[in-house]
């Protein structure tokens, strides 16, 4: 009976000791299920911050690229004859220069 008395103690010790162990390991699994979830959400806006910059930077190129092609039709560095001489002269080069 002495003996039983004992095996009963260890086996509620050992349950507890389980229950105690599980119950930490699903704190963990859900702390680290939350970071995971935090992070997930801080990378979904940095995307979109991105994508909203990249949009920016597209619509940027695009009106560049058109000042560039206004530019280019009336630039005489462009229209000279002489273009293949490497220093241009300064007053040409004056004309192209924003004011």
């Amino acid at each position: 009976v002495f003996q039983s008395h004992e095996e009963d103690d260890r086996k509620v010790r050992r349950r507890e000791k389980n229950r105690v162990a599980a119950q930490r390991s699903r704190k963990k699994q859900t702390q680290k299920a939350d970071k995971l979830h935090e992070e997930y959400e801080s990378l979904e806006q940095e995307n979109t911050s991105l994508k909203r910059e990249i949009g920016k930077l597209t619509d940027e190129m695009k009106h560049l690229s058109e000042v560039l092609k206004d530019h280019e039709k009336i630039c005489p560095l462009l229209h000279c004859t002489m273009n293949f001489v490497t220093v241009p002269r300064p007053d040409a080069l004056a004309s192209c220069l924003p004011r």
